[in-house]
């Protein structure tokens, strides 16, 4: 609802962090994995509803998260947008919790609270002390069965939600351009379609859209409860058993997959604007996630990422920042944990008197390096490390491990893949990466997308 986050495990756990953990440093990979580890405990209650404790006795407070399996990607055709309209609608109230209320309630125990959509699942959390954990399950639990909205409320809230596309998507060339980028990889997999929907679309979202989709996926057979923090399974149970468990189970209908077709041509989007004063490039090669696709690359494409353009050290960075000053800036990203295909990739922002030609061609000059050498056995422990690193840091916070279990319990994955994540990192070889590298870096599977400022006329 304030602001939409995209979590699942390997954006959380893959996704480095600047510094390497000393413990990591000392006791090496196999001791950074074994801490990574989250050891979650999960129980089904009698209505279907999947309750997951992530215990931390360290930690001061809870984090209590509700993951629903609904995303963009399961909205009608023609009614995108609808699964993030639903969110916002979702804080409208209940005949026991007024509209506006939810947020105050929790502000004024200590807390805070907020809401997100992605393509795959639907998340809503609060952050507070733990003794108010069993408010937090009471009012989610109410809102999860009783959620009343008005016709005046719907008309209201598309209007915010309108306001929210203009001012992060259409008001920003950066984001439009990534907006048509994914309209153009994907043929025909709803992920070409924006979380927050089509702006003519949106505008015909009414009451009954809301209200189907509200009765069609909110339910507690449908929804993952995670709690992490300062609280045992021994008593989060009792506790969601008395809110959550009061609830029915409902029929649910089944998930469209979408088979996305195999790309034959490279695609290429320029976009000029007299907004943009940094030009901009990035390279997306559509590529296989943990469930479609060649799946075995997927570990291998999460290292693969790191050691091309996570961190000062990455390849992309000395190539194109530290070595060629050509690029102000240079990365990648790569999330396997996604229902269908992912994206694998490759950004740059040219220094001022670069040429963007340029950029671009020390950009696929790396990539071609890549596919030509490989990397080396020094890069892939380094890369391992950084990775295994990064989810002993994620065990430590207090929001980081259940919204890691909770995205990936929501996208499918079983709960002991969600544990071992560190461990099928660590298991990667360098010839996994240039198999990986040789089935995702081709040309058909790639689609250009340019960013260049605009003189204005006159000027």
């Amino acid at each position: 609802m304030k602001r939409r986050i995209r979590s699942v495990v390997a954006h959380a756990l893959g996704q480095t962090v600047a510094a390497i953990g000393l413990l990591a440093v000392l006791a090496g990979p196999a001791a950074a994995a074994n801490e990574g580890r989250l050891s979650p405990e999960a129980v089904v209650l009698d209505n279907g509803l999947t309750l997951v404790v992530v215990s931390n006795p360290q930690m001061p407070a809870v984090a209590h998260y509700v993951f629903y399996k609904v995303g963009s990607i399961d909205e009608p055709w023609g009614k995108s947008g609808i699964a993030h309209f639903l969110e916002h609608l979702m804080f409208k109230g209940t005949p026991t919790v007024p509209d506006a209320t939810f947020s105050r309630v929790i502000a004024s125990n200590g807390g805070r609270d907020n809401a997100f959509t992605s393509y795959d699942f639907t998340g809503y959390y609060q952050m507070l002390p733990a003794d108010k954990l069993p408010l937090a399950m009471e009012m989610e639990a109410d809102r999860m069965a009783n959620l009343a909205f008005t016709e005046a409320q719907v008309e209201s809230e598309r209007r915010v939600v309108l306001e929210e596309r203009f001012s992060r998507t259409d008001n920003s060339p950066s984001a439009q351009l990534r907006e048509q980028t994914r309209a153009a990889l994907y043929l025909n997999h709803p992920y070409r379609l924006p979380v927050i929907g089509w702006e003519q679309e949106i505008r015909q979202l009414g009451h009954a859209d809301a209200r189907a989709f509200y009765e069609r996926w909110y339910a507690p057979n449908n929804a993952i409860v995670v709690v992490g923090g300062r609280v045992t399974m021994a008593e989060a149970r009792p506790m969601a058993e008395r809110t959550y468990g009061r609830i029915a189970a409902r029929p649910l209908p089944p998930r469209t997959v979408v088979q996305e077709p195999a790309r034959v041509a490279e695609t290429r989007i320029e976009m000029a604007s007299e907004r943009v004063r940094q030009p901009y490039v990035n390279l997306a090669y559509i590529a296989p996630s943990l469930f479609t696709g060649d799946t075995r690359h997927a570990y291998p494409l999460e290292v693969l990422a790191t050691i091309m353009g996570s961190g000062v050290s990455s390849r992309l960075n000395r190539a194109l920042v530290l070595e060629g000053s050509l690029a102000v800036s240079a990365s990648t990203s790569y999330d396997s944990n996604q229902r269908g295909p992912a994206t694998f990739n490759i950004f740059a922002t040219p220094r001022q008197d670069v040429p963007v030609a340029a950029v671009e061609a020390a950009m696929a000059a790396e990539v071609a390096r890549i596919l030509k050498d490989g990397v080396t056995e020094a890069e892939l422990a380094r890369a391992i490390r950084r990775v295994q690193d990064s989810a002993v840091y994620a065990r430590d916070s207090l929001s980081g491990p259940a919204r890691i279990v909770g995205s990936a319990l929501a996208i499918g994955l079983p709960l002991e893949e969600v544990d071992a994540w560190p461990e099928r990192v660590g298991a990667v070889t360098a010839a996994e990466i240039a198999a990986a590298a040789r089935h995702v870096f081709r040309s058909e599977n790639l689609a250009t997308s340019i960013l260049l400022p605009k003189r204005a006329q006159g000027s």
